[in-house]
């Protein structure tokens, strides 16, 4: 099994004399996240269309086994709700396999907790995806926890994210060799830290469900130090062979 542990962004002043050394131009904190790293949470694209330009930036400045997943456009997922994003998708699409080549991960899409589960709703989420890439679906709203909408995403290859998320289920939904979840901070929501005890607890849930043979795990808790120690917590167990 493959692990992917890293932080969601690494361009954060808070880091600074903990992670990044004093001194330190900005310019080289991403290589010196990549050092420590092996996978990044892009969330810039979240607020604006990436450019081939900008991706490519990161794609050579990266180590070979390097993998970015990167979240879709707000503008897709919260703004137009997947309705008449064919050419949108199409061109975000077009622009990441353009940009990042072989170090293209997931592809993540956030759905904002206003979105309730509908059947037309997720007939809309997942009629719009592009099989060639691995689609992950993160939903904030508890009414997707549901053996339908496991069993959908599943035949149409798409993950479903878990997540730890105040109001939310904390449990790991493995409907596909690939997992993908996501730390964000419970129960100060992008702060607060995680015990080992927790850490290691989804990371066994996930390792033993069905045996997948990639897991990425991205910790979200960027607003203090507590992504950093609880993502070096959890690959030092894999790289000391626990998990």
């Amino acid at each position: 099994m493959d692990w992917y542990i890293g932080c969601s962004g690494f361009h954060y002043p808070e880091w600074k004399g903990i992670f990044y050394p004093k001194g330190m131009p900005q310019k080289d904190w991403f290589a010196h996240y990549a050092t420590r790293f092996n996978t990044l949470e892009l969330n810039v694209s979240f607020y604006r269309f990436p450019r081939v330009p900008y991706l490519r930036n990161w794609y050579e400045n990266s180590p070979p086994d390097f993998l970015f997943a990167i979240k879709v456009p707000r503008l897709i997922t919260h703004y137009k709700q997947f309705k008449d994003v064919a050419r949108m998708l199409s061109d975000f699409y077009g622009t990441v396999k353009e940009g990042l080549a072989d170090k293209a991960g997931p592809i993540l899409f956030q759905l904002p907790a206003s979105a309730v589960y509908s059947d037309e709703r997720l007939d809309r989420i997942v009629t719009c995806m592009d099989a060639f890439f691995r689609n992950v679906v993160e939903f904030r709203h508890k009414s997707w926890w549901k053996r339908k909408v496991f069993s959908t995403l599943a035949k149409k290859n798409i993950i479903f994210c878990g997540s730890s998320f105040p109001g939310l289920p904390e449990e790991p939904v493995v409907n596909d060799p690939l997992v993908y979840y996501r730390f964000h901070g419970k129960p100060v929501l992008y702060k607060s830290s995680y015990s080992k005890k927790k850490i290691r607890s989804i990371a066994e849930f996930i390792r033993k469900k069905r045996k997948p043979r990639q897991a990425f795990i991205y910790f979200n808790n960027t607003a203090s130090a507590a992504a950093l120690l609880n993502a070096s917590y959890l690959d030092g167990l894999i790289e000391k062979g626990v998990l």
